[in-house]
């Protein structure tokens, strides 16, 4: 199976294709975050990822400045895609982008998404300013340990990295999730580290209030990246029956 669009990252090829799972990356992330969970699904799920434009193979194509474009085009896109029992997990800024596009998707009549996987984030962020230097941004990303901090002490690695990043934290920050949005239909599973500075597991745990269906919460060691060490835990998680938890 080729890849179905610019905007989804193919990372497995089963033959006969049960479930899908589609993740969504952070701030300044790609598709490529992804890859290595490949070797920890089961071989028949099909694993994509999305990409935003302006980075890895997408690097020349405008960045995306706001959130309802970026979702319109990722909705879009998914909707062209052969429907199979679907899970979204989202990261962080992909944790809000995967919520949006599944309330497009769900609003469009699409039912074949059963299960919403939100990390590192609680439902309606954190705010923070509208604009950030690029100090501030580098700083930001420094401080929660997503990007390998020597890229930002080579000034070509920074010019070249810096755009992506500084427009999804605009993006982010500038995105406010509808208190009167409708709730989802799909069950939600809300994942965070124990150490993470930017949402606490009670902030997770908000994310109850986004759906009619099952909710459940787990919370592992470490910080806002926790899901780096903890990939194949993290991808078995994404892909268990749904079920509700007490939290």
């Amino acid at each position: 199976m080729s890849p179905p669009s610019p905007y989804l990252t193919r990372h497995t090829r089963p033959e006969r294709p049960a479930r899908r799972l589609v993740c969504f990356p952070h701030a300044g992330g790609a598709a490529s975050f992804y890859r290595p969970w490949g070797q920890y699904v089961d071989p028949s799920v099909d694993l994509l990822a999305v990409q935003y434009p302006g980075r890895e193979n997408r690097f020349r194509e405008p960045l995306v400045p706001a959130m309802d474009p970026l979702v319109s085009a990722v909705a879009g896109e998914l909707l062209t895609v052969p429907a199979l029992p679907t899970v979204f997990f989202g990261h962080s800024m992909g944790a809000a982008v995967a919520y949006e596009t599944l309330l497009r998707l769900e609003q469009a009549g699409a039912e074949h998404v059963t299960r919403l996987c939100v990390s590192g984030r609680s439902p309606d962020g954190s705010g923070g300013p509208a604009v950030r230097t690029d100090d501030e941004v580098v700083a930001a990303v420094r401080s929660l340990g997503g990007t390998n901090a020597a890229v930002f002490d080579d000034p070509d690695l920074r010019e070249l990295l810096l755009p992506a990043i500084s427009n999804d934290y605009r993006l982010i920050d500038d995105y406010r999730r509808r208190t009167d949005a409708p709730v989802l239909r799909a069950a939600v599973h809300a994942l965070t580290g124990d150490r993470d500075p930017q949402v606490t597991p009670d902030e997770a745990a908000g994310w109850r209030a986004v759906t009619s269906g099952s909710f459940s919460l787990t919370v592992l060691r470490g910080d806002h990246f926790y899901l780096v060490s903890a990939a194949e835990e993290v991808a078995r998680i994404a892909m268990e029956p749904a079920r509700s938890l007490p939290v």
